[in-house]
């Protein structure tokens, strides 16, 4: 199939050179005719400039003054259009000499007689005219060449097969097929395997497709991929044309999208005409929102818009008539909510795969795969790696062990070892460390206290993420910085969430319980806690003053209207209840720093000595956390250090049954 389409080039250089030879042709004829006397008359009378004088062809080129130009008037230059479009400079008048010495020696004899007349005279080389012509002809193709280069080929590199602007409507689409493999397989991919079994069922529908038709089924014409960014869609993709040994064909959205109308729609039509030549086959859309926006939706350009158009395309190729072939549509997007609904109807994508972000097993599975690579050193357990990244994307995991890899090096390192794993998590969650940045003695200080009241919180609640390391060591635009394992869970009580937001707006209130004043260092925990406090009130319907009411809407629409969904009166009491949560939690733990006061000058003396402290040095300072799994079926002991208990450990026991009282509810019954 020739995708190439006409050369539009070769016509445009004919016309162009025709066109040249008529510009020569009828400038050669538009200078006139003037005899010896007609010659020196005008020479003496100061018009004529210069003669040259062409010894071979027995005739001379006069070219007049400036100001005899002026006033003498051409009715031939005006009735020629192309008669100031010569190469060559182009003299007034042709003169015919009969014997060369006869008329050498009259114009020298007119010189001496008058010394005012400046007419030059010179002797043109015996160049023929074939030879002019063929050097314009030269310097004409030349220009035209380098036009074809900077803009048939730049405009049009890229722009489809052939290369050339005319063919600008072409399929961008990469294709994969028995010429060029991919490599990668199921095997490559770790983890997803709920989403791997549902793409091997298509492979498997474009190998055996007998095995389904005969039974009344009909392929899926579509599979689309959902899910947060660096989860594996593309690389999952890239397995499946591994797998599946058919022409694949891979392109992005954005690759429809050009400043010219109606190019897109071309471009769909042309890369689903190479799918069905090509029949069975599978075509790879990476990030579809690009073009798949729903209709309608802010529109300032009219409903004459190129993407619309493009959408209105796709649509048609993916369930249209003639529609009959074995082609799979396969897309990725990481917001699904803006998507057509008519492009997420049965007929076009069928199918709708979650990639979610991988959980602890799937986590392990990955390090395996990018850890193959990377010499390690013996302590390195992948289960602990696995723990230490939650909510880490297969890419970010990329990034860690790459990123360890560079440290260990950095460091001289002869193998990658557990801290370097640790320093990269370090270094991809807070930034590169800034040991080096000059802070004031008191600032330090301050940032201690703000470090060690959000370690005290989330020491003493019960719903808090536990703590791993603190930090007052600058690190990216943060002065300190605290690090947690948060519980891996699909849901969240009214109680967990208060209790985060308690810890986080932990840091403040030390500064509050210490130096009776506050700072500008709680920026990024305002805007956690009101964050979380919008979306308990108005998201989640935590609220009880506002009730089982949600504003959300996860179909996209709000995004383009410029009003709200509730009345003014509403919006009143969502900010008086938002406000409320917060200033709750604040009181809650300006409260349990309060009681607390010797534990937190405690952490914050040690924090300011070792600038890092971890779970061990929390665990000196306030005891095991009554919260803690291993805790829960023991007697809880007094929480004194160790170097201020007694010999005997003291159990605390109810004076009216003498029997062994559980956890405190409550944290600041501690």
């Amino acid at each position: 199939m020739n995708n190439k389409g006409f050369n539009w080039f070769f016509p445009i250089m004919i016309v162009a050179l025709v066109l040249f030879f008529v510009v020569n042709s009828m400038g050669d004829n538009s200078a006139k005719t003037i005899d010896e006397d007609g010659f020196f008359k005008e020479m003496q009378a100061g018009k004529i400039q210069r003669v040259l004088i062409d010894k071979q062809a027995q005739n001379a080129d006069v070219f007049l003054t400036q100001a005899a130009k002026t006033a003498t008037v051409k009715k031939d230059d005006k009735a020629n259009p192309f008669s100031n479009l010569s190469m060559a400079p182009k003299a007034d008048y042709t003169l015919k000499y009969g014997d060369l010495r006869l008329f050498l020696e009259k114009f020298d004899a007119l010189k001496q007689q008058n010394p005012q007349i400046t007419t030059s005279k010179d002797y043109a080389e015996g160049e023929s005219p074939l030879m002019s012509i063929l050097i314009q002809a030269l310097i004409w193709i030349t220009i035209l060449g380098l036009f074809y280069f900077l803009l048939f080929r730049r405009m049009g590199s890229g722009g489809g097969p052939g290369g050339q602007i005319f063919s600008i409507g072409k399929s961008k689409a990469k294709l994969f097929d028995e010429k060029e493999r991919i490599q990668v397989t199921f095997k490559d991919v770790a983890g997803l395997e709920g989403a791997k079994e549902e793409v091997q069922e298509v492979v498997d529908f474009l190998k055996n497709s007998e095995k389904y038709t005969k039974l009344g089924g009909k392929i899926p014409k579509g599979v689309l991929l959902v899910g947060p960014p660096g989860t594996g869609k593309t690389l999952l993709a890239k397995a499946v044309a591994g797998e599946a040994k058919v022409p694949f064909f891979s392109l992005s959205g954005s690759d429809f999208v050009e400043m010219f109308v109606g190019v897109g729609a071309s471009r769909v039509r042309d890369l689903f005409a190479q799918a069905k030549a090509k029949s069975p086959a599978i075509i790879f859309i990476d990030e579809i929102d690009a073009i798949g926006r729903a209709r309608g939706k802010n529109n300032f350009s009219g409903g004459n818009d190129e993407r619309e158009n493009t959408l209105n395309q796709l649509l048609t190729e993916m369930d249209g008539f003639g529609t009959d072939t074995n082609v799979i549509v396969m897309a990725a997007t990481n917001r699904a909510d803006i998507l057509d609904k008519a492009l997420m109807r049965a007929g076009r994508f069928d199918r709708s795969i979650y990639v979610d972000l991988p959980e602890l097993h799937e986590r392990r599975q990955i390090f395996d795969v990018h850890l193959k690579k990377i010499k390690l050193d013996d302590n390195v357990d992948r289960e602990f790696l696995a723990k230490q990244t939650p909510g880490f994307s297969g890419a970010d995991i990329a990034n860690v062990c790459n990123e360890a890899a560079l440290i260990a090096a950095r460091n001289n390192h002869t193998s990658v070892t557990k801290q370097d794993f640790l320093d990269a998590v370090d270094r991809i969650i807070g930034g590169l460390e800034k040991k080096n940045k000059a802070i004031k003695p008191s600032e330090k200080k301050r940032v201690a206290y703000h470090e060690a009241g959000h370690a005290t919180i989330s020491w003493l609640v019960e719903h808090a993420s536990p703590l791993l390391k603190v930090t007052i060591v600058p690190r990216g635009r943060s002065l300190g910085a605290a690090w947690y394992l948060p519980e891996e869970r699909q849901l969240t009580t009214t109680e967990q969430m208060l209790d985060e937001m308690c810890a986080t707006l932990g840091g403040r209130a030390a500064e509050q319980v210490i130096f009776n004043n506050i700072s500008t260092g709680a920026l990024s925990d305002l805007e956690s806690v009101t964050k979380r406090a919008q979306a308990m009130v108005t998201i989640y319907g935590l609220s009880p003053n506002i009730g089982n009411i949600s504003y959300y809407d996860s179909s996209g629409q709000s995004e383009y209207s410029f009003g709200k969904p509730y009345s003014e009166e509403t919006a009143k009491k969502i900010d008086i209840e938002i406000k409320g949560i917060i200033e709750t939690q604040y009181d809650r733990a300006v409260q349990i720093l309060t009681e607390n006061k010797d534990k937190l000058d405690a952490l914050a003396s040690k924090l300011l000595e070792k600038e890092v402290i971890f779970r061990e040095d929390l665990e000196e300072v306030f005891g095991k956390r009554a919260w803690d799994p291993e805790l829960t079926e023991k007697p809880v002991t007094n929480t004194i250090p160790a170097s201020q208990q007694p010999d005997e450990e003291i159990i605390i026991k109810d004076k009216e049954e003498d029997s062994e009282i559980q956890a405190p509810e409550s944290p600041t019954q501690l």
